[in-house]
């Protein structure tokens, strides 16, 4: 196994990876990396690195850069010009065939059916700047051909028109900025959703905060369900909040049919808790771990596995059927924590009396 910060190549396995090699494998796939050398359940797969991008980008004009970098933030028009431009190009590159020969050779020895195709900017998610839902993923991919083709498709949606907009509003610099992407075997998973290891309503950070709905998590990402949802007290285990949500849609797939299925909710499944009480308490109790190994809030991609949404759950420990498809650093209540409550005032007195209106 390499060490974390090792001399970037063209394909790593997620395996390699470790928090010091966000730069040249992007915030997800180091995260993934992390994850797993805490020893926590990842899927297996591998990552294209921002190596390859940039040999892949070497033949495009380096002005394009300095062209997006001076768009200003609130001229949606111009942004969505140059964006839908740069990605025109971008997915129409040959790709270098040392780059293809390796991703080749990687998909070869996942052997998995059917892979995720996720993007993995180096652009780090932290406290201060979220890139969450900012770039594509490809679900249910088969085949390295179309691999191949979805990697030039992540790499382009680093210049999404919302991606684009939100740097230039963050004030954020183009030079530099790079694109990996994760590959990772395709799973069926019985549910899948998010938690939040402090509340997003209310920043409480006594508490892990749950969605879910059956099948895939792309349904939720989407807004196609109103997620059920769970809140957990990180002290004593206790569910001291429940929501059954209208889940109407069911996002599933099935290792030998193609693609992702999208269908009308089973009505037995609409009003049922896509988690049982042990599930979610399970999911709480992990979600705890997330946050100790990384030091501080967390937003974490989860999937329960399992065939079939209508079947019991699997038998064995619950644990073992949880995998993480992503942690990332908490953004909204971080950014709030950083700003004062109050401007300082020369007297105690007076910060009653300035809620009141009346400055003395």
């Amino acid at each position: 196994m390499e060490s974390p910060g090792a001399p970037p190549r063209l394909v790593r396995q997620i395996a390699d990876l470790g928090a010091a090699d966000v730069a040249w494998a992007g915030g997800k796939a180091a995260s993934l990396g992390e994850l797993t050398r805490a020893g926590l359940r990842v899927p297996a797969g591998y990552v294209v690195t921002a190596e390859a991008f940039g040999l892949a980008m070497g033949t495009l004009d380096p002005a394009l850069g300095e062209e997006i970098g001076r768009l200003p933030a609130d001229d949606v028009g111009a942004i969505g010009r140059v964006a839908a431009g740069v990605r025109a190009r971008i997915t129409a590159l040959p790709l270098p065939p040392e780059v293809a020969a390796e991703i080749t050779a990687a998909h070869d020895r996942l052997g998995a059916p059917a892979v995720a195709v996720r993007s993995s900017a180096t652009l780090e998610d932290s406290p201060g700047a979220s890139f969450a839902g900012l770039q594509d993923t490809y679900l249910a991919v088969r085949g390295v051909d179309a691999v191949l083709d979805r990697v030039r498709s992540c790499w382009a949606s680093l210049y999404n028109d919302e991606s684009v907009a939100y740097r230039r509003r963050m004030g954020l610099a183009e030079h530099g900025l790079a694109m990996a992407v994760v590959v990772q075997r395709m799973l069926s998973t019985r549910a899948a959703g998010v938690m939040f290891t402090r509340s997003p309503v209310t920043g409480d950070r006594s508490v892990v905060a749950i969605e879910g709905t059956w099948g895939l998590g792309s349904a939720l990402v989407g807004g196609e369900v109103t997620p059920d949802s769970f809140t957990v007290s990180k002290v004593t285990g206790e569910i001291t909040g429940r929501r059954i949500g209208a889940k109407l849609r069911l996002h599933s797939f099935v290792p030998h049919e193609p693609g992702v299925s999208v269908l009308a909710m089973p009505a037995a499944l609409r009003g049922r808790p896509c988690l049982t009480d042990d599930e979610a308490r399970a999911l709480a109790l992990l979600a705890r771990q997330v946050e100790e190994h990384f030091g501080g809030p967390q937003d974490i991609e989860w999937a329960l596995l399992g065939d079939d949404p209508a079947c019991p759950p699997l038998h064995g420990e619950i644990a073992d059927r949880i995998v993480l498809l992503q942690s990332r650093p908490e953004t909204a209540w971080a950014a709030r924590d950083r700003s004062p409550v109050a401007s300082p005032q020369p007297r105690a007195s007076d910060h009653i009396l300035s809620r009141l209106g009346k400055p003395l």
